[in-house]
């Protein structure tokens, strides 16, 4: 994640679930945002859901989603922001600008392949 998310420093994967799957994720950003996020997943509707672990402040809650389509892959991405997160630590989780990152960083995974 850190090289594709902006600003993201490190995230630390803290718990896993019986399929390896993080439930619980440190992030650390710069400026000294950090929070944990604990995650859950469905796989029926290939969602993955998260929210503050506890009340650190500058956490988020959200979920992605993602759908087969004649194009490709549809994401869907909702994310709503802790009260006490700066403007400027909210400009590093706009929507267009991590999906347009997560992308980018896909299509080089594969080009690497």
């Amino acid at each position: 994640m850190p090289s594709w998310v902006p600003g993201l420093r490190a995230a630390e994967l803290v718990e896993f679930d019986p399929d390896g799957k993080p439930t619980e994720v440190r992030f650390d950003y710069a400026g000294g945002l950090s929070y944990s996020l604990r995650y859950a997943y469905e796989p029926e509707t290939h969602t993955v859901r998260w929210e503050p672990c506890s009340d650190d402040r500058g956490g988020v809650r959200g979920y992605a989603q993602f759908e087969q389509d004649a194009d490709g892959t549809r994401v869907t991405y909702a994310l709503e922001h802790d009260e006490g997160r700066k403007a400027a630590e909210r400009a590093l989780d706009d929507p267009r600008t991590l999906v347009e990152a997560f992308a980018r960083w896909m299509h080089e995974e594969r080009d690497r392949a």
